[in-house]
């Protein structure tokens, strides 16, 4: 592997920090320097960060089906990217609020967006999904389910939530993830982590 650059972040000088916007989610200015790799210091650089919040993500999977469990909605930011069809697959997901572990919201989440439980759940990796923009890291696992029954509309009314919940096979979802239907980032690396995972999953949960 190769050697990761020998700074921290104590070696960052930090002159000022702003907040511009604040609703439910805030805006960041920062004015810094940074250590360069070929040494010295930066020039001082002006940078906003979208403070969204740590989350936590969670890929319901039934090792005895061999199917798992995905959700559909619409998303805001893909309209603004100009999808022409902005109703995202997703893996259910939630913002980790203060006094939860992402264990907490991953189990939450489930049960209010894909009303469905998972018992054991398996550490995948925790993401930075656009570390150049946003604070956001997410903490994704994969979560041990059972599929019957499972589907319909689902989604909290004082949240204006709309969720369509439908289950997929292994293989038809292998197959989707080949023909670049894998549309989020914690969705496409929880799909491609179980493709790697799987036989040891079903060995372990079964």
């Amino acid at each position: 592997m190769t050697d990761l650059a020998p700074f921290s972040r104590n070696d960052v000088d930090l002159i000022s920090k702003e907040t511009p916007f604040r609703r439910y989610f805030r805006v960041d200015t920062y004015d810094l320097r940074h250590p360069l790799f070929e040494g010295g210091m930066s020039p001082v650089v002006r940078r906003e960060v979208f403070e969204r919040g740590q989350s936590a993500s969670c890929l319901p999977y039934d090792p005895v089906r061999d199917e798992v469990v995905l959700i559909e909605q619409f998303r805001p930011g893909a309209l603004a990217a100009g999808d022409p069809h902005p109703w995202l697959m997703e893996a259910p997901a939630g913002i980790v609020e203060p006094g939860e572990t992402a264990e907490d919201v991953v189990r939450r989440e489930v049960q209010e967006e894909a009303g469905c439980t998972v018992t054991d759940l398996e550490f995948v990796m925790n993401l930075y999904p656009s570390p150049g923009s946003t604070s956001e890291q997410v903490a994704m696992y994969v979560g041990r389910t059972s599929t019957e029954g499972v589907g319909g509309i689902h989604g909290l009314d004082q949240e204006a939530e709309d969720i369509r919940v439908f289950t997929i096979g292994f293989a038809a979802l292998m197959e989707l993830v080949d023909k670049g239907g894998a549309q989020t980032a914690a969705g496409a690396i929880l799909y491609l982590w179980l493709a790697q995972n799987r036989d040891a999953l079903r060995a372990k949960w079964t």
